[in-house]
């Protein structure tokens, strides 16, 4: 059996500008901006942690 389906109709231009500012902002939030915790960018986080697990401390040469 055929299920009622439903079409909504949306003007393309306003729905491309409209999802990507919501990319565009939810990469600027979730990569760019540093966090106000300690200043750091995710991407320098994890850089920092593997080098952690590495034994890559500031005492060792």
């Amino acid at each position: 059996m055929m299920e009622a389906q439903h079409k909504l109709q949306v003007n393309l231009d306003e729905e491309m500008k409209r999802s990507y500012l919501d990319y565009a902002m939810s990469v600027i939030i979730g990569r760019a901006l540093p966090d106000v915790r300690d200043g750091f960018k995710p991407v320098h986080r994890r850089v920092l942690w593997a080098m952690y697990e590495m034994g890559n401390t500031h005492d060792k040469p």
